[in-house]
């Protein structure tokens, strides 16, 4: 309980959070982008973008960027990794910002810069990124992966946006890491992460209740 659950990331600056402060963050009524959960929160108000990762990638820029802006540069190297954009890129982020600006018009606007877009609150005026305690390589697979349910690669590709050879390879990588473990095989084969050692599984189920 005395150990970091995840990172306060605003204005350039990193801050670790304990339990209990994650929770009075959640309801100050701060503008909260939760790259815990894939989730843009204020209070009572959540907009899930769990399996929209481009949308999160963008709002997560724009959060870290703020009060600023986030140049577009930026944007198009974090949504779609583009090293070189060309008109391509940028119609594909006009059109995306777009979608972004629908799903988060409850909580804030986002508006065009002369460098590239900047996030506005509506009723706070304070925007945080709350992030892993510890963010890796592959972080969005394992951030499917880590309610304990089983995935196929295809489902995780379509939930990710990404290809299905992309997403076999980041797999295979954590796999050899141990991270993730393979159940079943062919097309029956899931993906999920390894069962806490030392705890077998059924132990964390609730027993059945008493009868009279």
């Amino acid at each position: 309980m005395n150990t970091p659950v995840a990172r306060l990331v605003s204005k350039g600056s990193e801050t670790p959070l304990q339990l209990d402060e994650v929770e009075a963050l959640l309801a100050s009524g701060t503008l909260v982008i939760d790259a815990c959960r894939n989730v843009v929160r204020q209070a009572d108000t959540a907009v899930s973008l769990a399996t929209r990762p481009v949308l999160f990638a963008l709002a997560r820029t724009l959060a870290e960027a703020w009060p600023g802006d986030a140049s577009r540069e930026a944007l198009l190297r974090r949504a779609f990794r583009a090293r070189h954009a060309d008109e391509s890129h940028r119609a594909r982020l006009r059109v995306e910002m777009g979608r972004l600006r629908a799903e988060l018009s409850a909580l804030a606007e986002i508006n065009a810069t002369a460098a590239g877009f900047a996030l506005t609150p509506l009723n706070t005026g304070e925007v945080v990124v709350l992030a892993p305690p510890v963010e890796e390589e592959h972080g969005a697979v394992l951030a499917f992966l880590a309610d304990g349910e089983s995935w196929s690669s295809s489902a995780l590709a379509i939930a990710l946006g990404a290809s299905a050879r992309t997403v076999q390879r980041a797999l295979e990588e954590l796999s050899t890491a141990n991270k993730v473990q393979a159940v079943g095989r062919g097309r029956a084969r899931r993906w999920m992460t390894p069962p806490m050692t030392g705890f077998p599984t059924v132990l964390l189920l609730p027993g059945p209740l008493p009868s009279d």
